[in-house]
């Protein structure tokens, strides 16, 4: 674990306020570790509080109901399914589809294993693009 910087002028309990109104703000916590990182001069958070940005979120009652990679690898595969639906003969993106959604699979497969995903969750293309919009 790396240790807090010297030049850090906020404490734990600030840091959390700027992250729970970033998030407020619509931010991704990928987004807030950026905004954090070059407008607050915090390079890292766990290094700070001890706890990740989605952490801190959960503590607050504010986590997400998806992991965030997740969630932008599913609205990527809709996204390229609403050009598949344009253009059925790109075979070129027919098969970056196919290894996208085998990449959200395997990462389900995970995320059901580690519980952060209810058992028995699956990937489906058409609830996804309801579950993206």
């Amino acid at each position: 674990m790396a240790l807090e910087p010297d030049w850090i002028e906020y404490s734990t309990e600030e840091i959390e306020e700027l992250i729970l109104k970033l998030t407020k703000e619509g931010n991704s916590t990928s987004k807030i570790g950026v905004i954090l990182r070059d407008q607050y001069g915090i390079p890292d958070v766990k290094a700070v509080t001890g706890m990740k940005i989605t952490q801190i979120l959960e503590n607050h009652d504010q986590g997400l109901e998806y992991p965030e990679d997740l969630m932008n690898l599913i609205r990527k595969a809709v996204n390229v399914r609403d050009h598949l639906e344009e253009n059925p003969k790109d075979l070129h993106t027919r098969r970056g589809l196919q290894l996208m959604e085998s990449r959200i699979r395997r990462l389900v497969k995970y995320y059901v294993r580690e519980g952060v995903l209810p058992q028995g969750w699956r990937y489906e293309p058409k609830k996804a693009a309801l579950l993206v919009k």
